[in-house]
């Protein structure tokens, strides 16, 4: 029987990485046979050698993690636990080892839980990433982000974003005003992220001269997207023909995000999802990759995580 103590800078520090709950520290005992004792900003491992090993590599990562910014939370230290026990060593050392931070004129903007720092990534390794998850998971600013600093950098020429107008039935020629007038109201949230990364009057430059497109869905259509990061928001109110539509203006050189939660379709139901289509078709396509959210990875108002989950019990429990 072998012991270690593993030392932090103090006791909430410590108390972090497991989200300062005992069943967790229950878990490392059951899951790598070892007894753990923690006290005023450390912890002693007790078992064999190679056990201690393992555990030490377990607080390593999580430290890694929250030195990055991220927020433990307890289905990550879950993963944390479990990948270290199944021998996934590298693929976790490669999520944690390097920080991931975005540069914009305006901010740096770094993820704030892991599975927001899985996504950058997978934009990042594939030219075409589905972000799928709940309200306020941040995957449609995380987007534009990576989608700006590739602009600022010069990796791309053209940054498109666009939105299915659901509410005006993709028409929009009853609304006053004209083109510009017509959409904002549906594509304000993509405006609203990209004046949180750029300055206003660079944003109104960058749209004159084409550089930065913001467009409902329907103006996608018949054009090859060439040198351009394109984001479709609110992915979940495309048709199955919009979403191939879409999917097949990806020209050279090229990538796409598509964004949207699959609890809120708001087109009839005699429609499918285009979203909820895709998953299905693409999924085993390589250059391609589903990641999906977790209400964990709400990072809004701390009651939102708790609503989503609420309304995910109560749905299943109609099925």
């Amino acid at each position: 029987m072998a012991s270690r103590k593993l030392y932090f800078d103090n006791p909430r520090q410590l108390s972090l990485l497991y989200c300062g709950k005992e069943e967790n520290l229950q878990a490392i005992e059951s899951n790598f046979d070892v007894k753990l004792v923690t006290r005023e900003g450390w912890v002693q491992i007790e078992g064999g050698e190679e056990r201690l090993d393992k555990v030490a590599l377990v607080f390593e990562l999580l430290k890694e993690a929250r030195d990055q910014g991220l927020a433990i939370k307890d289905s990550d230290f879950k993963g944390v636990v479990d990948g270290v026990n199944n021998g996934k060593e590298d693929e976790l050392r490669s999520l944690y080892d390097e920080a991931t931070v975005i540069k914009t004129r305006r901010k740096s903007i770094v993820p704030k839980t892991i599975g927001q720092k899985q996504y950058l990534q997978s934009i990042r390794s594939n030219d075409v990433v589905f972000g799928i998850g709940p309200a306020g998971t941040g995957k449609t600013y995380l987007a534009v982000a990576a989608a700006v600093s590739q602009l600022i950098d010069g990796s791309i020429k053209r940054l498109i974003l666009s939105r299915p107008a659901v509410e005006a039935g993709e028409t929009l020629g009853f609304l006053p005003g004209d083109l510009q007038e017509k959409i904002l109201p549906y594509l304000r949230p993509l405006y609203d992220a990209l004046y949180d990364m750029l300055d206003r009057e660079d944003v109104a430059k960058l749209i004159d001269k084409g550089v930065i497109e913001i467009a409902p869905l329907a103006y996608m259509r018949g054009r090859t997207l060439s040198e351009s990061f394109v984001i479709l928001d609110e992915a979940q109110n495309t048709t199955s023909e919009q979403m191939m539509m879409f999917l097949t203006r990806l020209g050279n050189d090229s990538k796409m995000v598509i964004t949207g939660d699959l609890t809120q379709i708001d087109i009839p139901r005699s429609r499918q999802s285009g979203l909820l289509e895709v998953k299905d078709i693409l999924k085993s396509l390589k250059g391609i990759n589903f990641h999906y959210f977790k209400s964990t990875d709400v990072v809004r108002h701390h009651l939102v995580q708790k609503i989503i989950e609420a309304y995910d019990a109560y749905r299943s429990t109609e099925k």
